[in-house]
């Protein structure tokens, strides 16, 4: 099958990216075009797979640039996007132009492959649930956006909704809650947490009392491989996560103990949301992942952790630990 990853130098595309190529398809890989000319995690996978891979330089943003990349696939996986919360404040155009505009270009690619197209599996967020009104969250909790970051992916997946329904297209919406392992930047918590306890015993966050469903990068690619060609679920959206509810107090703990280091907690102001901004609680309910997609997760948290701990002790250089970059 041949198949397009936009995204595809990311944390979790690169790793999708790679299963589908260990499966045998043949993958296109959109990355971003920069003038060091890198293709970002897609540089470091294993060579054999790198050179199975053929990579595109472009961006979402440019239609042309989607369609060229889109022409001749047969399903695509639409991961590219502006994620990083705190940046979203500072600058939200940036965050329209790639999460909507982007999303927009790669529906219309997908319009432009007619039935030659199985599939489009768009990536959504659980940050779009906001603060837990009910849990565990399945897919009919309300939307709310509490960040620039979060309105654009809840605009992005309303898109899908609407081409699904105006135009008939095939798309499914997977949406994962906190991803983590192997190759995430420590714009997440997992990172950050784990950097900073093995340089230091002083761990600066924000919040710590708010509780998020950590789901390990294995797990949640698995759900895009299902989603790709699982029968009767376009037009669905569908959560993939762990189910278990951990605060980040007990994540510094947990990550701690297994560094065999007492974590010392101090708040950084800078990197607390605004109030009415943070989401507090989040858990997953997967009841439609496993009827719909035979998706249930595999990796403990622990397992996931320790896994993540072992790549990043072998990949610290790579990491910058002091201050806060947004």
């Amino acid at each position: 099958m041949s198949v397009l990853v936009t995204g595809a130098a990311g944390f979790v595309g690169s790793h999708l990216t790679e299963t589908l190529v260990r499966e045998g398809h043949h993958v296109r890989a959109l990355v971003r075009y920069t003038s060091r000319g890198t293709a970002g995690w897609l540089d470091v996978v294993d060579r054999h797979v790198a050179a199975q891979i053929e990579i595109l330089k472009g961006d979402v943003r440019d239609a042309q640039a989607v369609r060229r990349a889109a022409a001749g696939t047969t399903r695509i996986y639409h991961l590219a996007a502006l994620i990083g919360i705190p940046y979203s404040y500072e600058s939200p155009d940036a965050y329209i132009g790639t999460n909507i505009i982007g999303t927009a270009n790669v529906l219309d690619a997908a319009r432009d492959l007619g039935d030659k197209l199985e599939r489009v599996v768009h990536t959504s967020t659980s940050e779009c649930y906001g603060t837990a009104l009910s849990v565990p969250i399945d897919e009919t909790h309300p939307l709310q956006a509490q960040s620039p970051y979060a309105a654009t992916k809840i605009a992005a997946d309303k898109l899908v909704e609407s081409y699904h329904r105006s135009f008939g297209l095939r798309v499914v919406t997977l949406r994962p809650f906190n991803t983590y392992g192997p190759r995430q930047s420590t714009r997440a918590v997992v990172p950050t947490i784990i950097t900073q306890v093995l340089s230091s015993p002083r761990v600066r966050l924000g919040n710590t009392w708010t509780t998020r469903d950590f789901n390990y990068v294995d797990d949640t690619v698995r759900g895009f491989l299902l989603a790709g060609s699982a029968p009767a679920v376009d037009g669905r959206v569908i959560n993939v996560g762990s189910g278990r509810e951990v605060s980040i107090d007990q994540l510094v703990t947990v990550i701690g103990r297994m560094l065999g280091r007492e974590a010392v907690v101090e708040t950084d102001s800078a990197r607390v949301r605004p109030p009415a901004s943070e989401v507090e609680r989040l858990i997953a309910d997967t009841t439609l992942a496993r009827n719909l997609l035979g998706w249930t997760p595999q990796i403990s948290l622990e397992e996931g952790l320790q896994r993540t701990i072992v790549w990043i002790r072998d990949h610290q250089d790579e990491f910058r630990v002091a201050g806060y970059h947004v």
